[in-house]
């Protein structure tokens, strides 16, 4: 019996044995014994009652309650990357946690409040993570120790359900050390344009699944390696592939590889899903205004803590005014190029079957707001479209996507190289690649010489055409202007 409800009995019983005259008592015989007693099971039967609910409102124990379940620790994962690593703890329901670090040796250490391991085994050590021990810690809960294989930060953050898993602890370790200095090779004349290649979603993060089980994660990296392979072989160019393996990096992660790598261009590769399977084609889009605002709003909170440039202009000794302006520019500067390379991007797309949207969309994806730098998102199919699922896993349609992309890409260098880059000091000098143009659904012959700015006639003796007649999916050279 509880504390609580053992005093309220006792209170009732008194109260009651106060008002009863013992006269009585012995007058009324064994019946009125019984009758008494009757009467103060019942009054006791109150008494408890009452007393149980002034426990309940003051937040006593009552006897008897069931204590609540306490969360299993049911399983641990871990994903390692390049300069991140990523333990995850999969629990039946959310649970109380602190995290610490401890140095001589390096470990993490994170303790569960009430909880319970139900472990079958334990992950061996990869990437920072070189073993994870747990146990029961002695005042209840768990703790859990990562020790590891250099200094890193860590941050911990719970997740609800979804992706086909269930409650889950999260623990992000970034290793500590500085990266390296990013080596340039600066060509005879010019510098070579580099372009970021993010191959989306990675690690425990496989993205949409197709009906098939194809993971988008797959299929976005297959289909980056290739616009990789297609860029190494482009005179002026560079690729960076922001993930060339499965495993996860955070939006802000990407933006900041691009941006060490003093990337021209931001290219993050996606495979589209919706409920309706029947959903299908292509999208290209770039950051919206609105997420533009908001990106601005943290660069300026964070300007006199950062190392970043905008546009080449450390922000972090203007006054707040100038600042503000210098990022606008910069922004404006930014989505305007983006808008016009996702332009020729989803032309390039638009060769390869229908599109999902005709024009490029505007939205606030984090992995678009890099302040200076070019960012487009592409959408290369819906991977919950059985039919697209099938094609997403071909190698020939990868590399066709991956073409078109790199299509697009070209053709927007080409017509704005910037100052100082290879393709600006060779532009018009033969050494440049031929830029070739693919028929899309509304293209004419006469409209593409005038958007190269060459005339009809060079057009069709550059390309043997007899006649004005096209095809989509065509790929036309175009000639330099003048020839």
């Amino acid at each position: 019996m509880s504390l609580c409800y053992g005093k309220s009995l006792v209170f009732w019983l008194r109260l009651w044995f106060n008002v009863t005259s013992r006269k009585t008592i012995k007058a009324s015989g064994m019946k009125g014994i019984f009758k008494w007693a009757a009467r103060a099971g019942l009054l006791a039967g109150v008494s408890g009652f009452l007393g149980v609910l002034v426990c309940l409102m003051l937040g006593a124990p009552v006897a008897g309650a069931a204590p609540a379940d306490e969360p299993d620790i049911r399983a641990i994962r871990l994903w390692a990357g390049p300069k991140a690593t990523r333990v995850v703890l999969d629990v039946s329901e959310p649970v109380s946690h602190s995290l610490f670090s401890l140095q001589s040796p390096a470990r993490v250490v994170v303790d569960l409040g009430p909880s319970r391991l139900a472990l079958s085994d334990v992950p061996a050590g990869s990437g920072l993570v070189r073993r994870i021990r747990s146990a029961k810690r002695p005042e209840g809960g768990v703790r859990v120790v990562l020790d590891l294989a250099g200094e890193a930060r860590a941050r911990s953050f719970l997740m609800p359900p979804g992706d086909g898993h269930g409650h889950r602890l999260v623990i992000d370790l970034e290793s500590r050390t500085g990266p390296a200095p990013v080596v340039t090779h600066p060509l005879e004349h010019g510098r070579e344009l580099v372009i970021a290649i993010d191959a989306g979603h990675g690690g425990q993060d496989p993205g949409a699944l197709g009906r098939r089980g194809t993971r988008e994660k797959n299929v976005t990296l297959d289909i980056a390696r290739r616009l990789a392979a297609l860029i190494n072989k482009e005179p002026g160019m560079r690729p960076v592939m922001i993930r060339d393996g499965d495993y996860y990096l955070t939006l802000r992660q990407r933006i900041e590889k691009a941006r060490k790598h003093r990337a021209d261009l931001f290219v993050s590769i996606h495979a589209d899903a919706f409920k309706n399977t029947t959903a299908r084609g292509s999208s290209v889009y770039v950051l919206s205004s609105k997420g533009a605002t908001d990106e601005a709003a943290r660069w300026l909170a964070e300007r006199e803590n950062a190392a970043d440039l905008v546009g080449g202009v450390s922000l972090d000794d203007k006054d707040q005014v100038l600042a503000t302006v210098l990022l606008d520019l910069s922004q404006t500067a930014a989505i305007g190029a983006s808008m016009e390379v996702g332009e020729h991007v989803l032309s390039g797309l638009g060769s390869l079957g229908k599109l999902h949207k005709r024009s490029v969309q505007q939205a606030g994806f984090a992995v678009l707001k890099s302040p200076d730098i070019p960012s487009i998102l592409i959408e290369t199919a819906f991977i919950s479209n059985p039919e697209e699922e099938r094609l997403l896993t071909s190698n020939r349609h990868q590399q066709r996507i991956a073409t078109a992309v790199l299509t697009g890409v070209r053709r927007y260098f080409r017509e704005n190289a910037p100052p100082g880059s290879w393709l600006a000091e060779n532009r018009g000098s033969g050494r440049t690649a031929s830029i070739e143009h693919v028929i899309s659904r509304g293209d004419t012959l006469s409209g593409i010489a005038d958007r190269y700015n060459v005339s009809l006639g060079d057009l069709r003796r550059k390309n043997r055409l007899r006649h004005d007649r096209i095809r989509i999916g065509q790929v036309l050279v175009i000639p330099p202007p003048g020839t």
